[in-house]
């Protein structure tokens, strides 16, 4: 068994990001990692991937993205920059390493059960697994022929590996526009939208949409705030537009798919289309049934405040933890450092005799974990 301060789980930009900071404090600590390569959730996206924020806004504490700050990464560049800013700080990153099981034991400390039998023991624990946790596909894919191809948009790479015909593209969001734009240079496509969702153009007047959004202090605002409120309720298309879509790129646009039988798919309209395959872009959910401790709400999900649930447990790298930029690679840094600060507080507290402050923390947290 091994005896830590701190263990943060997962190795992409939040686990990173933290580890930035508790490198700093001079935590002994460890970032546990369940696959054998870091950031393993942007390596899953598709090759073409391209950042809608400009490298200016794309980095972590500390460490710049080369490159021209107005000019937007791709998904290899961001993955090759994650590398490199683990071996800059010399993060403790160990690989091959799935937490199991994470239990409270006597004592306050946190036990981590790992793949292999291995056991860790943490003052605190960081569950910097992100937002991009179980793949989600409704119900109804189950009723699609075998014949027909399907795969969650975690599983698209490039049209070569979709079968020639008809691909309908399930979801509305920036994830299936942006895949149905590239595979309609090469099939014919068919995007279903579930809801609406405000466009905004990627530049304006020049200037790209995040240099307006951080000078206006948007991106500042939090979930709490009224604007925040109103905000985190509402997703947001960037450089996207379903009026773009059909006149440049040829896409036929569809209400929200409602059933399958065999090869045909029905949209909400009563409307239906024969397909060859189908791209499942419908997001993601959590999934915390490893974590032993009481920090779901009655509807199973998760309870926190900024990422502090109960004592030693906190969370990064949540869609609006804080702000809309709490689960974006350029902004993730802010709740890391808020989390640092926690972690300080509540060791000194121990350190101290006192009852650590995440359990007031908690019994006041919110639910704003998506489902």
């Amino acid at each position: 068994m091994t005896e830590l301060e701190v263990a943060v789980v997962g190795a992409g930009q939040s686990g990173l990001a933290i580890g930035h900071h508790l490198a700093r404090d001079r935590r002994r600590f460890t970032i546990l990692e369940r696959t054998g390569e870091l950031a393993p959730a942007w390596r899953e996206r598709w090759d073409s991937l391209t950042l809608f924020t400009p490298r200016r806004y794309s980095a972590l504490p500390g460490l710049p993205l080369p490159g021209d700050p107005d000019g937007y990464p791709a998904r290899d560049e961001v993955v090759a920059y994650l590398e490199r800013y683990a071996e800059t700080f010399e993060l403790p990153v160990e690989l091959h390493s799935e937490v199991e099981r994470l239990a409270p034991e006597a004592g306050g400390r946190l036990r981590l059960e790992l793949s292999g039998g291995r056991t860790l023991t943490a003052d605190q624990v960081v569950v910097a697994t992100g937002a991009f946790q179980r793949p989600y596909a409704p119900a109804v894919a189950e009723r699609l022929a075998d014949e027909a191809f399907q795969t969650h948009a975690v599983g698209y790479r490039r049209p070569a590996d979709v079968p020639a015909g008809t691909v309908v593209v399930v979801g509305g969001g920036n994830t299936g526009f942006q895949i149905a734009k590239e595979l309609a240079a090469t099939h014919r496509v068919v995007l279903s939208i579930g809801s609406s969702q405000k466009p905004l153009p990627q530049r304006v007047l020049g200037r790209d949409l995040f240099w307006w959004l951080t000078k206006a202090r948007i991106l500042d605002q939090s979930v709490e705030s009224r604007l925040g409120r109103k905000l985190s309720t509402r997703d947001t298309l960037i450089g996207s537009s379903p009026r773009e879509l059909t006149k440049r790129h040829g896409v036929e646009l569809k209400p929200r798919l409602v059933d399958a039988d065999g090869r045909r798919v029905r949209f909400e309209d009563g409307s239906e289309v024969e397909v060859d395959a189908v791209i499942w872009a419908t997001g993601y959910r959590p999934d915390y049934s490893w974590i032993d401790a009481p920090i779901l709400d009655l509807d199973g999900r998760l309870r926190h405040r900024r990422g502090v649930t109960v004592p030693g447990l906190y969370f990064l790298g949540l869609t609006w933890q804080h702000t809309r930029g709490s689960a974006l690679i350029g902004w993730v840094g802010d709740d890391a450092a808020f989390i640092a600060g926690e972690i300080a507080a509540e060791a000194q507290a121990r350190a101290a005799g006192r009852a650590p402050a995440g359990a007031g923390a908690a019994a006041g947290a919110r639910s704003n974990e998506r489902s």
